[in-house]
């Protein structure tokens, strides 16, 4: 609670109804809103100060806010103008009760207060899913909030200044004990001997940690000195009394002559061993893990027509990975079962191009002769044997590269509700991913993650016995000692971070944190864990939690979320304007979030049977909130491929239990994916999902463990080879302008704060210059160049500045509060020119507008070397711009494309319109409307915004091109291209109600479908106007937000010049919806990948042209062709075989046919002849 200091609460007896505690800005503006009176005011905590408060005023239609700050004396006072004597007050019901008066200053009396909405207790009751009667008690283990392994005793450490305080203490007291001693004869000070034993105690544990390390080595390198360290460690385990001051001397002469004299006799050795063998030793870290044994993959080489009557039908290859060895082979088999084989070095092999068009396809780059390299195309059995020998090989690149520091990391992330019981003896499944789902191939299951991430929710074992055991499990599997690097506790809530030893001092900043969810926030069987830290350069983010139960509690299991959000401490705490989503390079959110699936359970049952995931997906609460961008803003999950992970019967797999009685009645728990891993990543970083799935065979939970791993780019800690910058070689980062969109009913003035770790302080911006609006509910403010400062990187080297970020929050002037956050990546606006920007804000977990500007990156010419990462070594085939429609991208440099960067000048085509930037969905401010406020309206809307469904225009008008980067198919029917939304912009989907009040399209009005932030005209509201647009004002539930959808998707829909999409034309990508249907605006699931990668890369007639039935113009995929056949089930097997292209099929065999998986006589006669018809209709 907020308040002063001093003996009388600030709230006075109880807190008054009209103060609203930590409620958020924008929420209280909402709450002003429907009151919607003059006067109309409430009290809430200030978000910018703490103990301090914020009077927010509703007059006009717009909310002031005023600040209420205490004094040193406790004593509350409205903050005022410098010059103006202010109102001191003991509490807030005596400061309101004076502006409740006429003529005291604020913009108008306060006239009627704004009563807070009490929640009922028996709501917030949560027993555990329903498995107990009370909530489980928790562990004996106090939380730990400390690394594990320290065993730090809780007595005797000195704080910061504890040596001064110690000795302070001997000089007043034992001094005098001291010098009596001495004058009766003593040899020694046994009071001071105590003292500085006292004060060392923290470096003796420092100087053995550092001992420690350096007797490994020691031994390797200085034998003479080892087994005076290991003497010293084993006497500093039985130390005490008056040797304990002895033995630290004596430890500190040795730690001075090792550190003289160790890097001597390392080289000496090195240079030794280097003479005797050519060949180094491995490093000490990986001499006891276990060898990668070579792996051999059958595959085909993939050709082209054209070459396939020179060599043959198909030729069949087999490709070796020497992982330790550092070496493919690649082997092909001739006649007479000889065979012929080519070894490429590690350093040979050029690039690995994934084919997107193609799951199963890779193309590798082999380096034959200086500046000379030659492709081949290989198809693999599988998209799972591509994943695991493009993992292999970066693998191989890793170890043998000449890298001091790594580029990318792999990241095992678990979770799993284990029921208040014990676990099995062995979770070997659940650390090796294997089970349901998207799993990890075979032959790279066994290979050692970097990080190994637990988190448990009902876990009843003790901490020190959990963390032993997942130690001993992964070095069963792994032979490594794994190091716990942060442990955190909330009751039965655990998380654990362990890394590989290698890695141990490349981790640093280590933090941890909880927060409670339980009945009333105060219980800790519901809530969550947190743990961050940086490895090198790069930050990271853990979070774990156990949310609300119960299928109809989805509001408290949002709200759960977001004070989550906001109150976990974790991170940078130069950072405290920013929620937890945007502190870190990588934010990983695991749990049992316990959002259900809104579905009949016997339908759930039947389609769980079927293996149909699809429907389920679709009712999924969590797809749904997120869907609303109610929780879990701009994360991004993995395609879910497994069975729902809750509610088995325990001791099996094959059932499912969803009734219970209680006290209260029967209680239903339908089988739901309770337990889920997501995360969020800054723009423009290296991010890949290579599993998500569940187990099978850990039955002692009614809960199955699930798991995923990721593939993650990280930065070194820089060090710049041309030392600081002189000021002509000093980098900029400049603005040209800034303008931004802000869903507030306020009309105070707004400044930016600039912050990054390649700042040596956090700047701001002057006051707003522009500023405009007209609708209440929101403002568009702008910044010119002189109202922004110019930023100097600590570093100027452009390597280093590709992975920097900048973090922006937009605070206004009144109270210092921010009004929304966002971050942009450096990397795309490096260049002599400026580059445009464009992106949402959002605060609290809520999107509260965007912001928009350009800007660039001016790097001096002699700072301009750089480097190409490891991990972009493995790219995707240019000539294959389709991308895989799962919830994820399969390969991405950008982890969430969000921002959308242009040149302010693009070239321009000339087929093209007039260059214009990326438009995005958050370009429509009617999208900001507040929910649930009654005098807006969609009939308020501007005709640009809502066509009419009943006037027609044939004439279609030329939409702008799209900016770099953005996809276009040329239109038949209309003279102009499609700007498409990037895939991270997915429009809500449409309430029932929006559906019936909108007819189908074509639109009547063509227009382009973002237009450009400056020409939005931000609609003006209707007063009196009901909800939803003539049905009536409606109830304030869930479908409050259906105006807002609405309003969202019609102003991204189609225009109606673009012609009906052919059956085989791809589905767009996430958030480009084709009409108004619900599906179209429905995300989860992704539709099956291969098929719509096939899709996206037919030629463009077929996309969106000419409905001719030819199959050079009609049928321009394998798919189409077995659609009109009625064959499609036979698509997935010819692809998988490399049958992809329709004129490649005209000379396919039987036996080609077979081995795709078509083995009725019928159906393949019914394929060639239609092959044999299609050749002879081209011939003619």
């Amino acid at each position: 609670m907020a308040g002063g200091g001093g003996g009388v609460s600030p709230l006075g007896p109880s807190p008054p109804m009209w103060y609203h505690r930590d409620l958020s800005r924008a929420a209280a503006e909402e709450l002003l809103a429907r009151a919607g009176r003059d006067g109309s005011f409430l009290v809430r905590d200030s978000e910018s100060v703490n103990g301090a408060y914020a009077l927010c005023v509703l007059f006009q239609k717009h909310v002031h806010t005023y600040r209420i700050l205490p004094d040193d004396e406790g004593f509350l006072a409205v903050q005022t103008s410098q010059g103006v004597q202010p109102k001191r007050f003991k509490t807030l019901p005596e400061l309101v009760s004076l502006y409740l008066q006429p003529s005291q200053g604020l913009v108008t009396t306060l006239l009627y207060p704004v009563d807070r909405e009490e929640t009922a207790v028996s709501d917030d009751r949560d027993y555990s899913d329903g498995e107990d009667e009370k909530p489980p008690l928790p562990p004996r283990s106090a939380s730990t909030s400390t690394p594990p392994g320290t065993d730090t005793p809780t007595d005797s450490i000195p704080a910061a200044n504890g040596l001064s305080t110690i000795s302070h203490e001997y000089l007043k007291g034992s001094y005098a004990l001291d010098l009596e001693a001495v004058k009766q004869g003593a040899c020694s000070l046994p009071h001071l001997n105590k003292t500085l034993v006292a004060s060392c105690k923290r470096l003796n544990g420092e100087v053995d940690k550092v001992l420690s390390g350096l007797e490994i080595l020691s031994k390797v390198f200085d034998q003479q000195s080892a087994f005076m360290v290991s003497k010293m460690i084993q006497q500093s385990v039985n130390q005490g009394g008056d040797q304990e001051l002895e033995n630290l001397v004596t430890k500190l002469a040795i730690l001075k002559d090792l550190l003289s004299s160790i890097e001597k006799k390392a080289l000496k050795a090195l240079q030794d061993m280097s003479l005797s063998s050519p060949c180094s030793p491995p490093p000490l870290s990986m001499r006891h893990s276990k060898a990668i044994p070579v792996q051999a993959f059958e595959v085909k080489l993939d050709v082209y027509l054209a070459e396939l009557t020179k060599i043959g039908k198909s030729q069949k290859y087999t490709l070796s990975v020497d992982v330790e060895g550092g070496r493919l082979v690649v082997m092909k088999k001739v006649k007479d079962s000889q065979e012929d084989w080519t070894t490429f070095t590690h350093d040979k092999i050029r690039q690995l191009i994934k084919s997107q068009r193609v799951q199963n396809k890779l193309g590798i780059v082999f380096e034959k002769e200086k500046d000379k390299s030659q492709r081949k195309d290989f198809i693999f059995a599988s998209a799972k044997k591509r994943e695991a020998f493009c993992q292999l090989l970066q693998l191989m690149k890793n170890k043998h590269s000449n890298q001091d520091e790594p580029d990318m990391i792999s990241i095992f992330i678990g979770t799993w509700n284990m029921g208040s019981v014990p676990s099995p003896k062995s979770v070997a499944s659940w650390v090796l991913c294997r089970g349901l789902g998207k799993t990890l191939d075979e032959m790279t299951v066994t290979i050692p993650h970097d990080l190994y991430v637990f988190g448990t929710q009902e876990n009843s074992v003790c901490e020190r016995e959990w963390v032993e055991s997942l130690r001993c499990m992964l070095k069963d599997q792994t032979e490594l000692e794994y190091k716990p690097i942060a442990v955190q506790t909330l009751w039965n809530i655990k998380i654990a971070v362990l890394v590989k030893p290698e890695h141990e001092n490349r981790i640093s900043h280590v933090g941890m944190s909880s927060v409670k969810t339980g009945i009333a926030n105060t219980l800790g069987n519901k809530g969550a864990v947190g743990v961050s830290f940086m490895f090198n350069g790069t930050s990271f983010g853990f979070v774990n939690c156990h949310l609300t139960s119960g299928n109809e509690k989805i509001a408290r299991r949002n709200q759960n979320y977001l004070d989550i959000l906001r109150l976990l401490s974790l991170g940078d705490k130069q950072l405290s304007s920013f929620d937890i989503s945007l502190r870190f390079t990588h934010l990983f959110w695991l749990g049992d979030l316990n959002y259900r699936l809104d579905m009949d359970i016997q339908e759930i049952l039947n389609y769980i049977n079927r293996k149909e995931f699809d429907p389920l997906l679709k009712v999924d609460q969590l797809n749904l909130e997120r869907e609303k961008n109610k929780v879990f803003l701009r994360f991004a999950e993995e395609e879910i491929s497994f069975p729902p992970t809750y509610r088995y019967e325990r001791g099996s797999r094959d059932t499912y239990v969803w009734q219970k009685q209680k006290a209260t009645g029967m209680r239903t728990n339908v089988p739901s994916w309770c337990d889920r891993i997501l995360w969020k990543s800054y723009p423009e970083t290296h991010i890949v999902c290579n599993s998500y799935g569940c187990t099978d065979d850990i039955v002692t939970s009614d809960h199955s463990p699930v798991f995923a791993t990721f593939e993650v780019g990280v930065t070194s800690q820089f060090v710049s080879k041309k030392g600081l910058p002189k000021s002509s070689e000093q980098a900029y980062i400049e603005f040209e302008s800034i303008e931004a969109i802000v869903k507030t009913a306020s009309r105070t003035k707004f400044f930016i704060e600039f912050y990054s770790t390649c700042l040596e302080e956090f700047k701001k911006s002057y006051e707003n210059d522009s500023q405009s609006s007209d609708n209440v509910n929101f403002l568009r403010v702008g910044w010119s160049n002189k109202q922004l400062t110019t930023l100097k990187p600590l570093l100027s080297e452009i390597e280093y500045l590709q992975d920097q970020h900048l973090l922006l929050t937009v605070k206004s002037l009144d109270g210092y509060e921010s009004y929304g956050e966002c971050v942009l990546a450096l990397k795309s606006m490096i260049g002599s020119t400026a580059q445009q920007f464009h992106t949402y804000l959002s605060h609290r977990g809520e999107e509260t507008g965007n912001i928009r500007g350009s800007m660039r990156v001016r790097v001096p010419s002699e700072r301009m070397g750089t480097r190409e990462r490891l991990y972009e070594w493995i790219s995707v085939d240019k000539d294959e711009t389709g991308g895989p429609k799962g919830k994820s991208m399969m390969m991405s440099r950008v982890g969430h494309e969000y921002v959308k960067s242009v040149n302010l000048k693009p070239k321009q085509d000339a087929s093209d319109g007039d260059p214009s930037i990326s438009k995005n969905s958050y370009n429509n401010p009617a999208y900001y409307i507040l929910e649930g406020v009654p005098n807006q309206s969609a009939a308020a809307l501007s005709p640009e915004l809502i066509p009419s469904p009943t006037s027609t225009n044939p004439q279609a008008t030329k939409a702008p091109p799209p900016s770099s980067g953005a996809r276009t198919k040329p239109s038949c029917a209309a003279s102009g291209t499609l700007n498409r939304p990037p895939p991270d912009f997915p429009p809500p989907p449409l309430p029932k109600a929006a559906l019936e009040m909108v007819a189908e399209p074509p639109f009547p009005k063509p227009r382009p479908i973002y237009p450009d932030l400056a020409e939005v005209r931000i609609p003006a509201a209707t007063p009196g106007a009901p909800l939803g647009g003539g049905s009536g004002s409606g109830a304030l539930d869930d479908q409050s937000c259906s105006v807002l959808q609405m309003a969202k998707t019609l102003s991204e829909s189609e225009f109606s010049g673009q012609p009906p999409r052919t059956p085989s034309a791809p589905p767009p990508l996430r958030g480009q919806p084709i009409g108004l249907g619900l599906d179209s605006c429905r995300t989860f699931p992704p539709r099956n990948p291969i098929t719509e990668s096939i899709a996206e890369d037919m030629p463009e007639e077929a996309l969106w042209g000419s409905s001719s039935s030819s199959l050079s113009v009609g049928e321009s995929s394998v798919g189409e062709w077995l659609q009109r056949l009625g064959l499609e089930r036979y698509e997935q097997g010819l692809l998988h075989n490399g049958w992809d292209d329709l004129e490649f099929l005209s000379d396919i065999t039987e036996e080609d046919l077979e081995e795709a998986g078509v083995f009725d006589p019928a159906h393949k006669q019914i394929l060639l002849e239609s092959l044999r018809q299609q050749q002879q209709q081209q011939q003619k």
